[in-house]
């Protein structure tokens, strides 16, 4: 059986370490902030995730770029060059370009190694919600499954990847076209906070709201109870725009209503967290449907 990679990019919010651990090849995406441009590395070489979110909160506009073609041609084709087969699980489609530049440089390199495997699944997921797909194709590679057995097991499996959100701030979904001026407007003057989620079609959904920074963070609970798939067994992902205390408090309510084990937090990044500004919780794990 042939050795293969999984290939991902910034936006999947893993611990470096973590990506690692998973031996995954990551590409950063790009941010820019007072015109000077960053990569979205996982390990925050460029700029730190505490830094970048006091830049946000400071009121600067940061705006992100999708990985380009070249650089997902530079990536892979040195691993093909190895003898080993390469597949890769990009950010959501409806979100990003960058699903459509992994599939186009996948689909230049099949041609030029017909003898290698070159494989793209759109995800159809964001930050750690990507992570956590990613981490169970991991787990299904290292019990012996094959890259066609993985690239299936992802396509028939992503939308069972369930993604629960709430933010602080309504404005920086507003600057994203996410509602209205006057939804955040009446939002912020009333202490409304969003509950919202990614569809099947991989784009952001505002499904729903409650009155409250609490009630918002229980919200997110309390949509996991109503499809989570034997929960306790899970392993369940948290990632949070610099709110470690928000995230430790969701992560103690499924610890505690469900009886999960394992759950991995960390920072939404910068490319993301550029549209859903600091404060934002978001809540991972395997369910029903979405």
């Amino acid at each position: 059986m042939n050795d293969y990679v999984i290939v991902t990019d910034s936006s999947c919010d893993l611990t470096a370490e973590m990506a690692r651990d998973l031996e995954l090849t990551v590409l950063p995406l790009s941010f820019s902030l007072t015109e000077k441009e960053y990569r979205n590395y996982l390990d925050g070489r460029d700029l730190s995730f505490k830094d970048f979110y006091r830049h946000i909160r400071a009121g600067e506009i940061c705006t992100t770029s999708a990985v380009n073609v070249e650089a997902f041609v530079g990536a892979i084709e040195p691993i093909l060059q190895s003898g080993r087969d390469v597949l890769c699980a990009a950010f959501s489609s409806g979100l990003s370009n960058t699903c459509n530049a992994a599939q186009m440089a996948c689909k230049e390199l099949a041609e030029k190694y017909p003898q290698r495997r070159v494989y793209t699944v759109d995800t159809l997921c964001a930050s750690m919600g990507q992570g956590l797909l990613i981490y169970h194709a991991v787990q299904q590679k290292r019990s012996g499954k094959t890259i066609d057995e993985v690239r299936n097991w992802l396509e028939e499996n992503r939308l069972h990847l369930c993604h629960w959100f709430t933010v602080e701030d309504l404005n920086h979904l507003k600057r994203g076209g996410r509602i209205s001026a006057t939804t955040a407007l009446i939002g912020t003057m009333l202490n409304i906070k969003p509950v919202l989620h990614v569809d099947d079609e991989g784009h952001l959904i505002n499904v729903g709201k409650a009155r409250g920074r609490h009630a918002s963070l229980t919200a997110l609970v309390d949509h996991m109870e109503e499809t989570a798939i034997d929960p306790a067994s899970q392993v369940v992902f948290i990632s949070h725009g610099d709110s470690q205390e928000d995230a430790d408090f969701v992560a103690e309510q499924v610890k505690s209503r469900f009886g999960v084990k394992t759950v991995v937090t960390n920072y939404v990044g910068p490319v993301i967290g550029a549209h859903s500004g600091p404060g934002t919780i978001a809540l991972f794990f395997l369910g029903t449907h979405r």
